[in-house]
């Protein structure tokens, strides 16, 4: 079986009751996020590519805008992605290493989740709309219109309330990185320290495409 069947297929969102669905889930997740300055959730993540699967990861993500996260690791413990507007920090700390590397440039697949705290605009930013209902959710596959990106799609899980809560995203490469979100604050008080990275005393920094 075709994994497109069953799905609702838009180029630019183009006419008839099944696109003026997918705009109203569209437009509501714009305005929901557009209103956001700040963002906390519990995500859960995992991961697929060079032929194998890691284990899931878990931990909290805060966001800020313009282009500010912290993604800190329960599981595993310690373990940090932090961009400050300017660079992305990860850091793992098993490998006693911090790999720094500019924002722009950066290729791990969690920088792309900033776009819920920029001015969200998936008309902008993508070409081409797959979707489907799910019960009370929407499930919309968007492939974006620049081939300059670290991904080559995003299919996100959207419910009633137009909160996104399951995205995957596909690399070029063609792995897959997968998040599940839970408990999402929208505006809570956020310290600018969060989104401060300072590597720990004695641990090695790694320049990355610097």
């Amino acid at each position: 079986m075709s994994p497109w069947r069953g799905w609702v297929c838009l180029l630019a969102l183009g006419a008839g009751a099944p696109a003026a669905e997918l705009s109203a889930v569209l437009r509501g997740v714009e305005e929901r996020y557009n209103r956001a300055r700040t963002l906390e959730v519990s995500f859960e993540q995992s991961y697929r590519g060079q032929g194998r699967a890691w284990r899931p990861e878990r931990g909290k993500l805060w966001l800020r805008k313009p282009g500010k996260m912290r993604w800190e690791y329960s599981e595993p413990a310690g373990k940090l992605f932090v961009t400050d507007g300017r660079y992305a920090w990860l850091y793992t700390p098993a490998s006693g290493e911090v790999e720094r590397t500019r924002l722009k440039e950066t290729e791990d697949l969690r920088a792309p989740l900033a776009f819920l705290l920029g001015r969200l605009d998936f008309q902008r930013d993508f070409k081409r709309f797959v979707w489907r209902k799910e019960g009370e959710e929407a499930w919309v596959v968007a492939e974006p219109r620049s081939d300059r990106l670290v991904y080559s799609r995003v299919e996100f899980c959207v419910d009633r309330q137009h909160r996104i809560r399951q995205v995957r995203i596909e690399g070029q490469d063609r792995s897959v990185m997968e998040f599940r979100f839970e408990n999402e604050r929208l505006n809570p008080p956020l310290e600018e320290a969060l989104f401060q990275f300072r590597p720990p005393p004695g641990v090695r920094v790694i320049e990355s495409n610097l």
